[in-house]
C-alpha cells in the first residue's frame, strides 16, 4: 500500500506546472490570503513596470511573479500527489486477488478455494492467506497463526503475530502475510474498509492554514 513519488516524475510535474497557472485567478487566490496579497502587489508592479521599465522594477516584477508561481506549484504538488496515492490505493484494492472458500467453511483440511477479486468479497466470506499473500480485506483470523507485515498502515517494520482468539485476531485489509497459513472471516462491507477510510482521508485532506495566515485573512475582511 506504499505509494512513493518523486518531486521530478514527469505524471506529477506537469500537470502542477499547469495547476501553478491556473491557480493565478483571484478566486482561487483569495483562499490562501498571503499569497492573494503578493498578487494584489504583483499586478500593479507589473503594470509600472512595463509603463516604465527600471532594473530594479524588472528584478521586483520577475520576484514576485516567481514567489507566486512557486507557492501555487508547490499547492499543486501536494494535491498531485494525494490524487496518486488515492488511485493507487483504489487500483490496490480492485487489482487484488482473493482465494476465497466455497460455501463459507473455514476447515483447512476439506475447503475449496475459489479466486476473486477482493472487490467482490463481502461480509461473512471466508478467505485463506499463506506466505506472501496480500489480506484481500478487514477480518478476524478464525484459524491458523501467521506473521503478518503491517507496515503500510503502521509504519513499523517488525511483523505482529496474528491468531484466531483472542485480542490479536484482527487483520487489516492491504497488508501481508509473511509465514504459515491463516482462515479470515471479512468484517467489513465494500465501501467501509481501512482502505476505504484512506482513500476518503487522502481525498479530502487540506493543508492548515497557518496562524499567520489566519490573523491577515481577518485583517483582509
Amino acid at each position: 500500500m506504499k505509494t512513493k513519488s518523486s518531486v521530478l516524475d514527469p505524471a506529477l510535474l506537469r500537470p502542477a506546472i499547469l495547476d501553478s497557472f491556473k491557480k493565478l485567478d483571484p478566486r482561487v487566490q483569495w483562499q490562501n490570503p498571503v499569497m492573494f496579497v503578493v498578487l494584489l502587489g504583483t499586478i500593479p508592479t507589473t503594470w509600472m513596470t512595463l509603463a516604465h521599465p527600471t532594473s530594479f522594477g524588472v528584478q521586483l516584477t520577475i520576484w514576485l511573479w516567481f514567489t507566486l508561481l512557486f507557492a501555487n506549484f508547490a499547492e499543486a504538488m501536494a494535491e498531485g500527489r494525494g490524487k496518486a496515492q488515492a488511485a493507487t490505493l483504489r487500483k490496490m484494492r480492485t487489482t487484488t486477488m482473493a482465494r476465497r472458500i466455497a460455501g463459507n467453511q473455514p476447515n483447512l483440511a476439506t475447503a475449496r478455494e475459489e479466486k476473486t477479486s477482493a472487490g467482490e468479497l463481502k461480509k461473512g466470506d471466508f478467505v485463506v492467506c499463506e506466505a506472501g499473500d496480500v489480506i484481500p480485506g478487514d477480518g478476524e483470523v478464525v484459524e491458523g497463526i501467521a506473521s503478518v507485515d503491517e507496515s503500510a498502515i503502521t509504519g513499523e517494520s517488525a511483523p505482529v503475530i496474528r491468531e484466531s482468539g483472542g485480542d490479536r485476531s484482527a487483520v487489516t485489509g492491504g497488508t501481508r502475510v509473511i509465514s504459515d497459513r491463516i482462515v479470515i472471516r471479512i468484517t467489513s462491507e465494500q465501501g467501509n474498509t481501512f482502505i476505504d477510510r484512506m482513500i476518503a482521508m487522502v481525498e479530502g485532506a487540506k493543508r492548515q492554514k497557518t496562524p499567520n495566515e489566519i490573523a491577515l485573512g481577518i485583517l483582509l475582511v
